[in-house]
């Protein structure tokens, strides 16, 4: 299983809206990502929108190319877009793992 860290910048005066999308994640989404081998996933946010995600997988890649594939990914990464401060396209597709340092299991 791996288990996968990134970091994403929600721009300051478009928090709560994103706040408020994750509060109600569309059903048809939680159930793409689950299908798609999303496991365990979680975000946090400072207030300052400093976006740490983390999930756990068998293939990131894989993961990654499934939900690539899923309409309502394309939907939801379409309203998401506009709240990231400095990406290109949508932020699934900036979503680079950091390296894992340390594990203590």
């Amino acid at each position: 299983m791996q288990r996968i860290c990134f970091t994403l910048k929600v721009k300051k005066d478009r928090l709560t809206q994103y706040k408020e999308a994750h509060a109600a994640v569309w059903p048809e989404m939680r159930e793409a990502l689950s299908a798609a081998g999303w496991n365990n996933y979680s975000l946090f946010c400072t207030d300052e929108g400093l976006v740490i995600g983390y999930l756990e997988t068998e293939d990131f890649e894989a993961a990654r190319a499934a939900m690539e594939t899923a309409d309502v990914n394309a939907r939801w990464q379409a309203e998401m877009a506009p709240l990231f401060e400095d990406i290109e396209g949508r932020a699934d597709e900036n979503m680079a793992p950091l390296p894992e340092i340390f594990h203590l299991d």
